[in-house]
């Protein structure tokens, strides 16, 4: 199966950081046999952005038929329609659904796809239902088990230079994002330094992962919430508020917490991981249920379905 993948949700080297789950999913593609995977991606910007990206794929892939022209990200639906496909799907991943103006546009182009895919059933409820006229699915993009996996954590603090003994708590998102909610982050660390992953190379991530005694996720609202299964598969302990995936995730895994935020409760929860020498909980098994590959094969049935 011959699939073209348009994002403006992809790592550059300008934003190598940007969109790195997306590529995940595609390498992971790349690893099913009978998958063959182009990747047209470009950055992200104002309306002009997305004019030059059709154009610029017309140019490139406009003389070539695809089985399925996927977007990822719900503005890019509308310069995919440059490229031929036999099927069009789009994977929504929030904020082309939350932003207003986003929305509106974003929601007009669903009509307009055989498969309409969200990285949550939460955000599938923000999706109204006269917006779809073909499948849908949920279909999140997966954590590289790979990358991410237990690191010991005088190994990790040495490499990235931190005091040995610690303790650390790592809220893992840019403090600047309001929906992530640094500011309940810090009232659960005190006096214990927290650490923040914000401009951080993405390869360096696991290493703060490990670092960490415990992560903290006090978001409002996740889409996915790709960092609590991040955690999970490192065995670090991870508190998260009950959105996106984490109720999901952290249900039944002893020493983690996903609970609606309370400073006090939370506080209580993360004391004893602050006071172990090396904390870790059993939780990347949960991790692989939600990883890169297993979340690409299901893709690749939702694209045989459409076929």
């Amino acid at each position: 199966m011959r699939a073209l993948i348009v994002t403006s949700m992809y790592p550059s080297p300008e934003r190598p950081a940007h969109g790195g789950f997306v590529r995940d999913q595609v390498e992971a593609l790349r690893e099913i046999a009978e998958a063959e995977i182009e990747v047209f991606a470009f950055a992200p910007g104002d309306a002009s952005r997305y004019v030059r990206a059709a154009a610029d794929l017309r140019s490139r892939h406009g003389r070539e038929r695809f089985d399925i022209v996927h977007s990822h990200f719900g503005l890019t639906a509308w310069p995919a329609f440059a490229a031929h496909g036999k099927a069009r799907a789009v994977t929504l991943h929030g904020t082309d659904l939350e932003h207003p103006r986003s929305r509106k546009i974003t929601l007009a182009a669903l009509p307009f796809q055989d498969l309409v895919a969200t990285v949550s059933g939460a955000l599938a409820r923000r999706v109204p239902a006269w917006a779809p006229r073909g499948m849908t699915a949920v279909l999140p993009c997966g954590v590289n088990v790979d990358r991410f996996k237990a690191i010991p954590r005088e190994q990790a603090r040495a490499e990235l230079g931190l005091d040995p003994d610690g303790p650390y708590l790592l809220f893992p998102a840019d403090p600047g994002r309001p929906e992530k909610r640094h500011d309940r982050a810090l009232e659960v660390a005190g006096d214990v330094r927290l650490l923040v992953l914000n401009g951080v190379d993405p390869e360096q991530v696991p290493l703060w992962v490990n670092a960490a005694n415990a992560v903290l996720v006090p978001s409002e609202r996740e889409s996915f919430g790709l960092a609590v299964l991040e955690a999970l598969a490192c065995d670090v302990p991870v508190l998260a508020t009950p959105v996106g995936i984490a109720p999901t995730a952290l249900a039944g895994v002893a020493g983690a917490l996903c609970a609606p935020f309370d400073a006090v409760r939370w506080r209580e929860a993360v004391s004893s991981h602050l006071a172990a020498e090396d904390p870790r909980i059993q939780g990347r098994a949960r991790a692989e249920e939600f990883s890169a590959e297993r979340m690409a094969a299901r893709v690749m049935a939702a694209w045989k379905a459409l076929m």
